[in-house]
Parts: C-alpha cells; sequence; structure tokens
C-alpha cells in the first residue's frame, strides 16, 4: 500500500552549538515522505516556491516519492531559521517566512484520493480535515499536531481527531491539551476524544503508544552524537505510517503499531546524526535492519525468580 503525505516543505536555516546550515530541506511533509519511503511507495502534497532547487525535487523524486500533488507557484517557498541550545533539546525559533505556504491549500489528485494510510503531517487541522474531505474512505489516518494550533485552534483540532484513527504529538503538547500532568492520563483522555489510538512521543526518552485497553512504551536508541534535531518528529511519523502500509496487508492494529513506532524509532534515530535529510541520503536498508535488531536486543531483559 502506499503512504499520502501531506505538510509543509521548507527550506531551513539550522544554527547549533558547533555549525550552521542555511537552505536545507525542511518541512514536516520532506521528512515524513522520505521516513515513509523506506517502506512503502510514497504521494506528497505540499507547495514551494519558484526558488525550490530542482535538485531537491530531484532527490524526492529518486526516493520513489510521487510529487503529483507538489504545487511550485510563484513567489519564494516557506522559510525556518532555528537554534538548538547545548543540550539538543531547547530550540529557538529565529525567524518564520511563512511565503507561498501562507496561503496553501492542499488539493489531491485524483490518484490520490483512494491512498489507503493517509499521515497528516504538521499543518493547521482545519487544511488536515480538508484533505480528509476529498478522500474515499482511507483504511488507516494519523494526524500530526503541535502546541501553535492547541493555542490557536483547538476547536478545529478536536473535530479533526473525530475522523482520525492516531494522534501523534509530543509530551508537553499532550499535558497542554489535556492540562494532565501524567503522560499516561494524557493518552487516555485524548482517546476519549476520538482516535483509537495515540503516540506520545518524549525526545531521547522514546515514545509511548496507547490503544484500547493496550499501552507498550518504546524506548529512544542511544546516541553519543546529535548533530541536529530538526525533523526528527516528522521522520518517526513518516517511518511508522510506511512501515503500516507496507506490513498493513488491510489489518492495522496494535500488534502492528508497536513495530511501527520501533522502526520510527529507529530511523529518527538516523535522522539526527546529520544536518537536514542528509543522513537519510546515505541510509540503506541493511542499515535499518542492522539497528533494529540491536534496539530490540538492547530493550530484553530477564525476568528474574
Amino acid at each position: 500500500m502506499s503512504v499520502l503525505v501531506v505538510g509543509s516543505i521548507a527550506l531551513d536555516t539550522v544554527k547549533t552549538p558547533v555549525e550552521e546550515h542555511a537552505d536545507l530541506l525542511g518541512g514536516s511533509a520532506s521528512y515524513a515522505a522520505v521516513g515513509a519511503s523506506f517502506f512503502s511507495p510514497v504521494k506528497l502534497v505540499g507547495i514551494v516556491g519558484e526558488d525550490f532547487p530542482n535538485e531537491h525535487i530531484a532527490y524526492l523524486k529518486g526516493r520513489n516519492i510521487d510529487l503529483g500533488g507538489l504545487q511550485q507557484v510563484p513567489g519564494k517557498t516557506f522559510r525556518w531559521s532555528g537554534e538548538y541550545m547545548w543540550d539538543m533539546n531547547t530550540r529557538e525559533t529565529r525567524s518564520v517566512e511563512l511565503n507561498v505556504f501562507e496561503h496553501f491549500t492542499p488539493t489531491l489528485p485524483s490518484a490520490y484520493v483512494e491512498s489507503p494510510v493517509v499521515l497528516l503531517a504538521n499543518i493547521a487541522p482545519s487544511l488536515q480535515s480538508h484533505v480528509l474531505d476529498q478522500m474515499s474512505r482511507p483504511q488507516f489516518v494519523i494526524a500530526d499536531t503541535m502546541d501553535l494550533w492547541i493555542n490557536i485552534a483547538r476547536g478545529d483540532l478536536e473535530a479533526l481527531l473525530q475522523r482520525v484513527d492516531m494522534l501523534i504529538l509530543n509530551d508537553s503538547e499532550a499535558r497542554q491539551f489535556t492540562q494532565e500532568t501524567s503522560l499516561i492520563k494524557a493518552g487516555a483522555k485524548i482517546r476519549t476524544m476520538g482516535p483509537k489510538y495515540v503516540a506520545i512521543k518524549k525526545g531521547e526518552h522514546g515514545c509511548l503508544l496507547f490503544g484500547d485497553g493496550e499501552f507498550f512504551s518504546c524506548g529512544a536508541y542511544p546516541l553519543e552524537d546529535i548533530h541536529d534535531p530538526t525533523g526528527a518528529g516528522d521522520t518517526f511519523a513518516g517511518g511508522l505510517a510506511g512501515y503500516l502500509a507496507a506490513r498493513g496487508n488491510g489489518s492495522i492494529g496494535f500488534s502492528q503499531l508497536r513495530h511501527a513506532v520501533v522502526f520510527g524509532s529507529v530511523l529518527a534515530s538516523f535522522n539526527v546524526e546529520a544536518f537536514s535529510l542528509e543522513r537519510l541520503r546515505s541510509l540503506t536498508q541493511m542499515d535499518i535492519e542492522a539497528r533494529y535488531q540491536a534496539f530490540h536486543k538492547m530493550s530484553q531483559f530477564e525476568v528474574l525468580g
């Protein structure tokens, strides 16, 4: 099965305590689409300006990503600039230029409307709902969100949750959305709002997955060096969605989601090893499988009698 990914495509400038790089390929849809492409074909919907480099388009096409839904219009591409502090968890946004993204309205080509797995990457919930309005009964819908939409578009977000199978958000957003300090309570509360499954990302501490009376805690792969955390959550979501499309076989349940969370975490661990999507450019299926096996081995423990 294929994955439909809808979200932002950007040119990023990222500064860390030791490096700074400009005009990097970024945006939630870029990271998610490339992450998903390691497991399944991808259909991408987004918008860029006339300044968007051809090399980035060629790279996305080379990843078996269908760009029939990519709008290229007069004007400048969405640009974001951010700086990470020494802990690589704290980030400060230095500038945001929406440019052509400000008036983005996702329009699905006819070949996209029956996509079985849908990943609504981080855009306004009203636009995420607009995508679903154009679709014909997708099998599994995943939505990502952020603190901005919780603050300024809560009503739209709550309406969207009635239409999705899974919501992905991070730990601070889960607490903000539910006003619960306990992530266990927060995950359970979000499920009552509509989605059957909830994944709460905890950065370097892994991810929590909630289902109907089911719970799974996934750690994070230990890394000695992190060069750029940008897009890690989007890569996680893309890897998760791609794995589900590849392995769902017509039925997606908690068992498949557990494995999808692990593979999404593995993809995210590679992503942070270099700026932008550079590490994913050289990543192979053998690399992914080897890290998955190592991750699985280190997660096992002996029950003492």
